[in-house]
């Protein structure tokens, strides 16, 4: 993966822990965790984003749909504990018709069971995505993600959770970034402190603003457009936070959005 970043032009990249639909992980192999660590450092490979399963959903309400996040979830951090500094980024959940508060508070357990069956820090940052809001999606406003969160660090005081901030994502969510950057993360500041958001998911999205669908576009070939992401990745606020595409592009479609990129950045 690292040597695939590196001949598209990237510093950085993103991974599913196993299939994103599911299931069981390869066992790790630790002369290749080792031979990666090499080559990152060589190469000046950034912060690793691991990204759980789409399957994973900590609000569920069926209890083995909830067993299953949780173990998923704590075999992830365990297997990241080889590449320190990693970050691991998962979908806040859907609560599936339970509503939001009891979504909230079973997704707020989980992680806390988490913690401390884990028994220390975690050396990999735990982030939590902001969502589109699509059908019963928690983790669509800040205040949900900060409800969270806050419930998280009572018990766990130790760790610090943060938010991996997705563009698509945020726009589809009804946060208008394209004309009021500032005020979108003066939101997120309010409710959930300085310096939270740790990554940037950069998507353009097929949709209009406030339209709670979810669906990715081509950087600068969506309704965000490319003059909002030049705002986006010369944002002081947002400059130096690690970036990563999800766009629905192949190796050559990602080359040239990255070029794209580095060529309007300040």
């Amino acid at each position: 993966m690292a040597q695939t970043a590196v001949s598209i032009g990237a510093n950085v990249f993103q991974f599913f822990t196993r299939n994103p639909r599911g299931g069981a992980a390869k066992p790790i192999d630790k002369s290749d965790v080792e031979m990666f660590l090499e080559y990152a450092s060589s190469n000046n490979i950034g912060p690793i984003l691991a990204h759980a399963p789409y399957t994973l959903n900590g609000a569920g309400q069926e209890q083995r749909v909830r067993d299953f996040a949780e173990t998923v979830m704590f075999d992830d951090l365990q297997r990241l504990e080889l590449t320190p500094g990693a970050m691991y980024n998962f979908h806040p959940g859907s609560h599936v018709g339970q509503g939001a508060e009891k979504g909230m508070e079973l997704v707020a357990s989980m992680l806390i069971r988490i913690l401390k069956k884990f028994g220390k820090v975690p050396s990999t940052t735990i982030l939590l995505e902001t969502m589109a809001g699509k059908g019963s999606e928690l983790g669509a406003s800040p205040k949900e993600l900060s409800s969270i969160i806050n419930a998280v660090e009572s018990e766990c005081p130790e760790v610090k959770l943060a938010i991996c901030l997705d563009t698509c994502h945020v726009w589809d969510g009804g946060n208008d970034i394209v004309n009021n950057l500032d005020g979108v993360l003066d939101s997120f500041e309010q409710e959930l402190g300085r310096n939270r958001i740790k990554a940037i998911h950069l998507n353009d999205s097929m949709n209009s603003l406030g339209a709670h669908k979810d669906r990715h576009q081509k950087i600068g070939k969506g309704f965000i457009g490319l003059e909002a992401f030049e705002r986006i990745i010369n944002s002081p606020r947002l400059s130096h936070l690690p970036f990563y595409l999800e766009t629905p592009c192949d190796l050559q479609g990602y080359k040239e959005e990255i070029e794209l990129l580095k060529s309007i950045r300040k």
